[in-house]
């Protein structure tokens, strides 16, 4: 495999550290690591994972709070061809096994708390070799670390699997979107673009780095040979703090985070004027809030795992109501249900083309071929484009209707299907509605069986034992019959208009 016109994140990694060598690449529980410090890091864990005999192209699955590893792991997959399956650690045991199953990783990585439950599936999986807690004493880690780098990477090609995301939960289960190092690559190009980044600049990693816009803006920021500042959780009065230490210029926010920062604001005396901007979804009256508090700047943006992350960018008051300017990167087009290309200032599905686009869902060669037809991948959004090329973001096809706490994927079939399990619940309808605090939140519209009976508060906790915590509804209405249609099936837009 000829490597001469591939670029990958190992030579990133190494690049910076021979012109970067003594700058901070990032800053970890008052550590700062040095550009230098994690190429070395990095080429010592890939020699490590080589001697483990691996084949190109093995999944290794990541189930970890923020921590610099991810950065080691990024590094080391590209330089041995491996593909790292990144895992919500809030979800629930039987969510992350479904994980195991679908990709069969021959690692975990995990932290202390995740420990126990990383050790249960590598007992349970047979595909699992080996179990690595990060954080904590653990030899097996540490002497994964080989005592000499790595010299010589196995050669990949830009779009062999490079990461995997579980995201969509289509046809009843989760699927794996599968990006390649360019996909990431590009996408981080864009964020530096759009935000101005440089080695001047330093990123909060308060976001998940599990996360697809958690990876875009670290990896970016690491691109440009900026710092980053890994926090291991959000905690506000502790990144107020980060902010003022580190001179921190921009990070990733999703509801509820900044209205949990302007509120710690209150309670203390920081100096944020080195803040520059914060980026990601918001309540209008809360990002004016934020950027008079702080003289920065608050950015919306439009994306997906699927199109390896942001595809519009702009200032949230630029333009009412719109997700931005389509990036240099991307072609977006708006269409019919029939595939039939609409005008301008017409709302039907966003269609995506281009080099970020992911390369397909893990294991689904079917549903591919229906999300990419006619050469375009179909998001199962709506959107609208106006006259000056602004994206208005319009809601979701029924097919791929989506919610979205807190930032976070939330598919009703998947909340309807755990609630169905109850054995009082005859039917149900679940739909987002507006939430003060996370910015979309999930409701559940029942009918009882027969004689049954049904709390609120027994039901969100039978589904917590189900599903994940931030899947569970926070509003519920028992109600006699749901509306329906000619049918007999359930109406679900009925149902929302009268019960939203």
């Amino acid at each position: 495999m000829n490597s001469l016109h591939n670029f990958t994140f190992f030579d990133i990694y190494e690049k910076n550290a021979l012109y970067k060598g003594s700058s901070c690449a990032i800053q970890w529980e008052a550590e700062d690591i040095t550009y230098s410090d994690l190429f070395l890091q990095t080429a010592k864990l890939a020699n490590g994972l080589k001697n483990l005999n691996l084949p190109a192209g093995s999944r290794i699955a990541v189930l970890c709070k923020n921590h610099p590893v991810f950065f080691h792991l990024f590094g080391a997959a590209s330089a041995l061809n491996l593909t790292l399956v990144l895992i919500n650690r809030r979800l629930s045991g039987d969510e992350v096994s479904y994980i195991i199953e679908d990709t069969t990783p021959s690692l975990i990585f995990c932290d202390k708390e995740m420990a126990d439950q990383a050790r249960t599936l590598k007992k349970s999986f047979s595909c699992l070799e080996h179990c690595y807690v990060v954080d904590e004493n653990d030899t097996d880690f540490s002497n994964l670390y080989h005592s000499s780098p790595l010299k010589i990477p196995v050669p990949c090609r830009p779009n062999d699997p490079f990461i995997i995301i579980h995201t969509a939960a289509m046809q009843g289960k989760p699927r794996g979107a599968v990006l390649g190092q360019e996909n990431i690559i590009l996408a981080n190009q864009q964020i530096i673009h759009a935000f101005g980044l440089d080695e001047t600049k330093t990123y909060l990693n308060i976001l998940p780095i599990f996360h697809i816009m958690g990876i875009n803006l670290g990896l970016g920021t690491l691109q440009a040979g900026g710092k980053n500042v890994i926090q291991e959780k959000f905690d506000p009065p502790k990144t107020l703090e980060l902010i003022q230490e580190q001179k921190v210029n921009f990070f990733g926010s999703f509801p509820p985070i900044l209205t949990n920062l302007i509120d710690a604001m209150e309670d203390g005396n920081y100096d944020l004027s080195s803040l520059e901007i914060a980026a990601g979804l918001e309540m209008p009256d809360t990002a004016k809030k934020w950027e008079s508090c702080t003289n920065s700047k608050f950015w919306t943006m439009y994306g997906q795992t699927e199109t390896s992350g942001l595809i519009t960018f702009t200032e949230y008051f630029t333009k009412s109501g719109s997700a931005g300017v389509i990036s240099p990167l991307a072609n977006i087009k708006i269409a019919d249900d029939f595939d039939t290309l609409l005008s301008v200032g017409e709302t039907g599905e966003i269609l995506v083309k281009g080099p970020l686009v992911f390369q397909g869902y893990w294991n689904a060669d079917e549903l591919n071929a229906h999300t990419f037809r006619g050469g375009w991948h179909h998001t199962g959004d709506l959107g609208m484009i106006d006259a000056d090329g602004f994206l208005f973001f319009k809601g979701r096809k029924a097919e791929k209707e989506l919610i979205k706490p807190g930032g976070e994927n939330v598919f009703p079939a998947e909340v309807e299907k755990a609630i169905l399990e109850h054995d009082a619940v005859k039917e149900v309808c679940v739909f987002g509605v507006p939430d003060p605090k996370f910015g979309e939140g999930i409701k559940a519209v029942c009918s009882l069986n027969p004689g049954c009976s049904l709390t609120k508060d027994d039901l969100i906790k039978f589904c917590g034992s189900l599903i994940a915590g931030y899947k569970k509804p926070r509003y519920v209405e028992f109600i006699n019959e749901l509306p329906k249609t000619e049918n007999n099936a359930i109406d679900r837009e009925k149902t929302k208009a009268k019960y939203a």
